[in-house]
């Protein structure tokens, strides 16, 4: 979990806390903004194309990308600029272990759903995924090797019996979890997940899942284990 930083308001001088956004970097790990604690913020008065982005580079690949500059507003009504730790140059001798681009597939049946999540297990490094037979009987929609999966497609949020159901599979089967809806997770089933270690992702209609815990954040950075 990315950590806060103190963030001092220009106008009313109240200090507030902000977590730096977290986002998905194309060799799938999660990219923290390296938003700098001891700089000044920078007074928001007009909002350009150009200045709304930041080159940071991933320190898991060393890929250098635009990202969307992070911003505070303040209880007061004033928005601040959080500057961030400039881009370096590419480490040298770093290996790289890049994934190649995921491709997704659009999700217009819940077919498709379970379809999307098993091409990015397959993605993140696990083989041989494969479907248990009927979900209502073995409880899981997606083998592979030390991991056991379940796809919710459903318009509801998963429930937190879901979550706590494919926990136990997993705990029998000594393997992985990861949750996979397009609904997301009711409030207890996602702190319940958290206390689980279970990993949960959300995926759109592109049929491009995130991560939405620290668990899935560390399944996509280590892959299998």
């Amino acid at each position: 979990m990315a950590k806060s930083v103190p963030v001092h308001c220009p106008t009313c001088r109240r200090e507030h806390s902000f977590t730096p956004p977290t986002f998905p970097c194309a060799c799938g790990a999660p990219l923290t903004l390296p938003v700098l604690a001891d700089a000044t913020p920078e007074l928001l008065v007009h909002r350009t194309w150009r200045d709304s982005w930041v080159a940071v580079r991933c320190p898991a690949c060393d890929r250098q990308d635009q990202w969307p500059r992070p911003e505070f507003g303040c209880s007061c009504g004033t928005v601040v600029r959080l500057p961030v730790e400039p881009a370096r140059g590419p480490a040298e001798g770093r290996p790289q272990t890049l994934r190649p681009a995921f491709r997704p597939v659009a999700i217009r049946t819940a077919e498709d759903a379970v379809v999307a999540a098993e091409r990015y297990l397959t993605w993140l490094g696990f083989t041989a995924v494969t479907r248990p037979g009927d979900p209502a009987e073995s409880g899981v929609d997606l083998r592979a090797e030390g991991l056991v999966a379940r796809v919710d497609p459903t318009t509801l949020p998963t429930s937190l019996r879901a979550v706590e159901c494919l926990w136990l599979h997993g705990l029998t089967d000594c393997a992985t979890g990861a949750f996979f809806s397009l609904a997301g997770y009711e409030r207890d089933a996602r702190s319940r997940a958290d206390e689980l270690r279970l990993p949960l992702f959300v995926m759109d209609l592109t049929g491009t899942p995130q991560p939405l815990n620290g668990p899935a954040d560390e399944l996509v950075e280590q892959g299998p284990a």
